[in-house]
Order: C-alpha cells, then sequence, then structure tokens
C-alpha cells in the first residue's frame, strides 16, 4: 500500500488524513449545533453545556493541528488529475469547494481557539498546555471579533461539506467513476493529464477575505454603546475623607470546571480616612454590579443565580483600618447579594510624600453571600472566591 499519492490515487497517508480530519469536523459542527439552545437553568445543565463546550473546543483544536498536517503533506505531494479535464464548469467548482474546505479546516478551528483566548472562564480546552495563546490579550472586543469569524466561517463551512458530499454521490451515483474510490481504495483509472488551475483558489481566497473582513469590520451595538466606567475610581465627598482615589483595580478569581476565571468591576468608589500617626482610619466603598465583567460568562454572573444584579445593583464594604498582629488590616461587613458579613483584609501600604500605595488580597465564600446558591459542589464553580484590590490614592 503505497504511502504517498501518485497521479490517479491518493496514497495512505493522504487518505487516513482525510477522513480523520472529516470525523473530527462532522463530531465538531454536530456538537455546536447541538449547544445552541441547550438549556442552562440548574447546575446541572450548566455543568453539562460547558464539558460538551469544552468536548467542542478540543475536538475542534484536534481537527485545526490535523488539517495543518493534512495540508503540510499535500504540498509535498502529486494531486491526482480530473477524470473529466473537459468538464469546466464542474471541475471548477470541485476545485472551487476543495479550496473552500482547506481555508475552512483552518479559520473556523483558529477563530474558535483565538476566542477562547482572549476569553475569561467557560469551558477549558482539554490539554495540559494551558488556555491562552501567545499575543491573544484577554478582551471582550477581540473575542467577539473572532467569536463572528468564526460564525461566518461555520456557515462557509456547512455549504462546502454539503457541495463536498453531493459532488461525491454525484460521482458514485450518476457517473459511477472512480472519484469515490481513490479517496477509500487509493485505486482509479488514470486520468488524461493533471489539470489544476489557480482560478478556484483565487475564488475561494476571495470568498475567505470577504469573510474575514466582515467578521473583523462589523460591530455589534453593544460595542458602539458607551463604553463602561473606567477603573480609576474617585472617593466621594466625605467631610472624614483625607485621601482621594486617583487609580485603582478590584478584581476577583474563581474556579469554573477547575480553570481559573479572572473577573473585575469598574466604577467603584472608595471615601478614605487614614491617619498616619495612629495607622488607624476607615474605609467605605460603593461597588456597581454593573461594572462587572466575567469575560463570556458575564451576563450569567449578573443574573439570579448568582449577583442578582436586578435586584442587587450595589456591593458595599465598610471597614475599620488598623494594625493586626503586624499588618494593617481593613475589618467589616462586606454586603454582597444583600447579604452581609464580616471579612479582614490584608494590605500593604507604602507612603511617599502624599501619594499612597495599597495592595491587599482576600478569600470570601460565595456560599456565604448566597452566590450561585443552586451550584451546591464545586464541579462547576468553586467555593473559594479570591480578591485583588490595588489603588493609588493622594492626600487631600
Amino acid at each position: 500500500m503505497a504511502l504517498s499519492n501518485t497521479a490517479s490515487g491518493y496514497g495512505s497517508v493522504s487518505r487516513t488524513l482525510h477522513w480523520l480530519t472529516a470525523l473530527l469536523i462532522f463530531t465538531a459542527l454536530a456538537l455546536g449545533l447541538y449547544l445552541e439552545d441547550q438549556p442552562t437553568g440548574t447546575d446541572a445543565e450548566v455543568a453539562r453545556v460547558a464539558a460538551l463546550y469544552s468536548l467542542h473546543k478540543t475536538v475542534g483544536l484536534a481537527a485545526f493541528l490535523t488539517a495543518l498536517i493534512r495540508i503540510l503533506w499535500g504540498i509535498s505531494q502529486i494531486r491526482p488529475g480530473h477524470l473529466y479535464p473537459n468538464r469546466r464548469i464542474e471541475t471548477f467548482l470541485g476545485d472551487l469547494v476543495h479550496w473552500l474546505l482547506y481555508g475552512a479546516l483552518v479559520i473556523m478551528p483558529l477563530s474558535g481557539w483565538i476566542t477562547h483566548a482572549a476569553t475569561t472562564g467557560f469551558a477549558p480546552i482539554l490539554w495540559p498546555f494551558g488556555q491562552s495563546l501567545p499575543f491573544v490579550p484577554k478582551s471582550p472586543d477581540l473575542a467577539e471579533t473572532f467569536g463572528r469569524v468564526h460564525g461566518f466561517a461555520s456557515k462557509i463551512l456547512i455549504g462546502a461539506l454539503i457541495l463536498h458530499v453531493a459532488g461525491a454521490l454525484k460521482h458514485a451515483i450518476i457517473d459511477r467513476d472512480a472519484t469515490l474510490a481513490r479517496m477509500i481504495t487509493g485505486r482509479g483509472p488514470l486520468p488524461a493529464a493533471p489539470d489544476h488551475v489557480k482560478a478556484p483558489g483565487i475564488a475561494a481566497f476571495t470568498i475567505w477575505l470577504a469573510v474575514m473582513l466582515a467578521g473583523l469590520l462589523i460591530t455589534s451595538p453593544q460595542r458602539n454603546a458607551a463604553p463602561a466606567p473606567a477603573t480609576t475610581t474617585a472617593a466621594p465627598a466625605s467631610a472624614a475623607a483625607n485621601w482621594t482615589v486617583e487609580t485603582g483595580t478590584l478584581g476577583f478569581v474563581v474556579k469554573q470546571m477547575t480553570a481559573e476565571v479572572k473577573g473585575q468591576f469598574t466604577g467603584w468608589t472608595a471615601a478614605i480616612a487614614f491617619d498616619e500617626a495612629t495607622r488607624t482610619g476607615t474605609v467605605d466603598v460603593t461597588i456597581p454590579i454593573a461594572g462587572m465583567t466575567v469575560g463570556s460568562v458575564t451576563p450569567q454572573a449578573a443574573g439570579p443565580e448568582f449577583f442578582d444584579m436586578a435586584k442587587f445593583p450595589t456591593a458595599t464594604f465598610a471597614g475599620t483600618i488598623a494594625e493586626t498582629n503586624g499588618p494593617l488590616t481593613a475589618t467589616g461587613p462586606l454586603t454582597i447579594h444583600g447579604t452581609a458579613a464580616p471579612i479582614s483584609l490584608p494590605f500593604t501600604l507604602t507612603i511617599t510624600g502624599d501619594t499612597a500605595q495599597m495592595s491587599g488580597q482576600v478569600t470570601i465564600d460565595r456560599r456565604t453571600f448566597g452566590i450561585g446558591a443552586n451550584y451546591k459542589d464545586e464541579t462547576t464553580v468553586a467555593f473559594p472566591v479570591q480578591i485583588d484590590v490595588t489603588l493609588t490614592a493622594k492626600r487631600k
């Protein structure tokens, strides 16, 4: 059994890669279409959908890597000629569909991979090499853009697959020739001569260029809307507050499906009163839940199952600052989801002239605040949530 192609048929390597790619692509497509309207109202449903999305992404990545191997192998091989080189329209359409498929095998899974890498949270790829890609930042806009390319590419792929299968059946049932046999057994009649032209490849390239431009240039109404409040915060007016926050970040980390998910809040404000001599003070923080972003799961996190933003639009923290066994600690009630619970936030503080820099971290249990009450185990969402805060403040 020949490994390489000949002028009349495909070698065993090409045939194996062809059918393996077909299996992976059909599996990924079937999973993607199935998952479009699946319910996510309960812990079990979310866990099931997340697991299937992880499988979809993993199979898609496997299809991408297999397709790359197939393309590289194909470049080094003879491509069997057309059985009917005189059927110009038919051969043009057949080559066009092949080039569209080759483009789809690269663009569709790669755009999905970039979308995943740019997104925080939900359904990790099932492999041990990490979830990020070099030069791909965590960006909702970037994820939305390549998600749109992924969606457009799926339509081209489905259409090309339908035409490809229809053409194979036409050759097998109507023409009764060896077109399909050459990809199954590797044998077939010798064509008159190789008759491959560049026009179908150019046409396919033009179509894919249009798809890419549509994905990159079209924007959704959400992206044209006013941007979310900046992370930079300012303290509200307060007679006691003697420091004004100039910049700062308020983030959190939670594990979902064993993968770390990072989120942040913007638009929060802090009123800080601190006496350097006694190393004591107070801090009052107001956090609008509308300023929360958690990548692709932001709508779910803001919904009734978690923060329930419609009912509880604001979280607050009222702390007393003092030295506790060495480090400074802000201690007081944190109120989230309408539930208050005491926390202690240890932090470092450096004051240079009239500028103060603070950094602190604390871990809370989401169950304490009734967050994700229906998620009673850590299979989908872990119980601990790490909160990180940094800020720079100026003396009033």
